[in-house]
């Protein structure tokens, strides 16, 4: 199975991995490599708990952008 995650670096300089399609399954280390292994072992232990999710599309990401609200 495939799952798109959102990778973010916080305040303190971890990088936060979070499954949109799975809800609550977050992971977080101080290293891409060890997120990505995190990640992975949360997924299982989340599919291992809930059981597989409803089948959906995956959806290609396209990127982020950053909005400067106040300049409108």
């Amino acid at each position: 199975m495939q799952f798109n995650i959102i990778i973010e670096k916080d305040e303190d300089g971890w990088f936060v991995a979070t499954v949109p399609s799975l809800p609550g399954c977050h992971s977080q280390a101080q290293s891409l490599d060890d997120l990505l292994e995190r990640i992975r072992e949360a997924i299982t232990l989340y599919l291992e708990v809930k059981g597989k999710p409803p089948v959906e599309e995956l959806r290609s990401f396209v990127g982020v952008q950053i909005v400067d609200a106040l300049a409108c």
